[in-house]
């Protein structure tokens, strides 16, 4: 279910595409129901439907089978269910999540699946010691049978004093759950179709109503506003945290730690405080990362060493760093980089859609755009390649065993020949010979007892 408008977020952004660990909340949900083989998800959507949709299916997992149904108006969880039916084959059970629910684990969807056996209805329920707002489950007796699931607003002060509160999420076989559904009514204090209210006629039918009732809150914890978000994002990040370190990654600081997609660290991985991960990222044995770097969509092989304060942003191409190589600090690596074993970018370099082989060293406040970079080539502090003529992209090409000055310019496309030495300062707009001393600047002058300009008397 996602047609909620979420007013309380205040934003114009429907609310289940808030994001937490990076990913939308609905895609959260999604991602969950895949693990489960699920022949179809339907997803109902209402208040920004078309943006909901479109978002999703950009993103969602390709092992899906994804529909859409609109709830239009929002009359209660009862009428979204049934704007699903057409979509629902009764030879299944249907599992009800919601979208602003994104931390619940797929073995606890499989317990409460298997509780329902295709045959009976299966409520997911928790105990609060402050079940304020919910639904409250009511048994014939302590620990018996579910009657009934009264929400907040309908319950009398009995039963507001019980602490078992219904999650939201259920597991009914199909066939008769359109037989439920075409029982509802809105005589409540809402004036809304509950889904809950399937439970009383489940029991008037003779059916058992079973109760898979777990102890981890944030599973059923719902996003209605940015500070319930920001919670569940440190739950989810610590969580996050806990998984590595049980691989056994070092982390410095757990608590300071952001993994907004996947990251895969291979074994002795260490990573210092105030990192953050996106979209995905791979670390190869024995990889440092010191504190403050923001890596994304990257592969970084084993024991290279990515120093404080270094940015890193596949974005669509990736980035690869190769074993053993040192990048940083203060270095930027973008789309297309891609680095060899042993290379050295060091403090204020920028890398954008360059490899650099085995042994290159760029390291002090340089940038490398659109270039290819031979073995062992040492590029020289403050030198850049202009690769942009105000239309079109050109290529530089170094070759192994280059030595390319300071300060110099390097206007593409041109190819500096093997072993060749630029001298500093230099602006080459020509190819180069293997092995030469290429200069290009203006002569120096030196003028004797030259005066400089003083300051004028006010």
């Amino acid at each position: 279910m996602a047609a909620g408008k979420g007013t309380r977020m205040k934003s114009a952004l429907p609310k289940v595409l808030h994001r937490l660990g990076g990913r939308a909340l609905l895609r959260h949900v999604i991602e969950c129901a895949a693990l489960l083989s699920v022949r179809k998800a339907v997803v109902i959507t209402g208040h920004g439907a078309a943006e909901v949709e479109t978002a999703l299916s950009a993103d969602a997992p390709a092992s899906i089978d994804l529909q859409f149904v609109r709830q239009e108006p929002q009359l209660g969880t009862g009428h979204a269910v049934q704007q699903a039916l057409p979509q629902l084959a009764d030879d299944g059970v249907t599992l009800v999540l919601s979208g602003d629910v994104p931390l619940t684990q797929a073995s606890t969807l499989q317990a409460l699946l298997a509780l329902c056996a295709g045959e009976k209805l299966a409520l997911l329920t928790l105990a609060m010691p402050d079940p304020s707002g919910y639904g409250r489950i009511v048994r014939e007796s302590a620990g018996g049978k579910v009657q009934a699931i009264v929400e907040h607003k309908d319950a009398s002060e009995a039963q507001r004093q019980i602490s078992e509160i219904y999650s939201g999420i259920m597991a009914v076989p199909t066939r008769l759950l359109r037989t439920w559904l075409s029982r509802l009514d809105n005589q409540n204090a809402q004036g809304e179709y509950y889904l809950t209210d399937i439970v009383k006629f489940a029991v008037a039918d003779g059916l058992t109503v079973l109760a898979h009732q777990i102890t981890d809150a944030a599973q059923v914890a719902g996003v209605n506003s940015p500070v319930q978000l920001a919670e569940l994002e440190r739950i989810y990040q610590r969580r996050s945290a806990d998984a590595l370190m049980e691989q056994g990654t070092r982390l410095a600081d757990p608590a300071r730690l952001d993994v907004r997609g996947q990251l895969v660290c291979g074994r002795d991985v260490e990573i210092d405080v105030n990192c953050i991960f996106e979209g995905h990222v791979s670390l190869g044995d024995g990889v440092r990362v010191g504190a403050n770097c923001v890596i994304a969509n990257a592969r970084i092989a084993a024991g290279a060493v990515i120093h404080p304060f270094t940015h890193i942003d596949g974005e669509q191409l990736g980035v690869e760093v190769g074993a053993g190589a040192l990048i940083g600090p203060f270095a930027r690596l973008r789309p297309g980089a891609k680095l060899g074993a042993e290379v050295h970018i060091g403090n204020f370099v920028e890398v954008k859609n360059s490899t650099l082989a085995k042994g290159a060293k760029a390291n002090h406040l340089a940038y490398l755009g659109d270039a290819t970079v031979g073995e062992r080539v040492n590029y020289g502090a403050g030198s850049i390649t202009a690769n942009y003529d105000g239309a079109n992209k050109h290529r530089t090409v170094i070759e192994a065993d280059v030595h390319v000055g300071s300060n110099c310019v390097l206007i593409a496309p041109v190819t500096l020949g093997a072993g060749g030495t630029i001298g500093g300062g230099s602006t080459i707009t020509k190819d180069t010979a293997p092995g030469a001393l290429s200069v290009a600047r203006g002569k120096q002058v030196s003028i004797a007892n030259w005066s400089r300009p003083v300051k004028k008397a006010r």
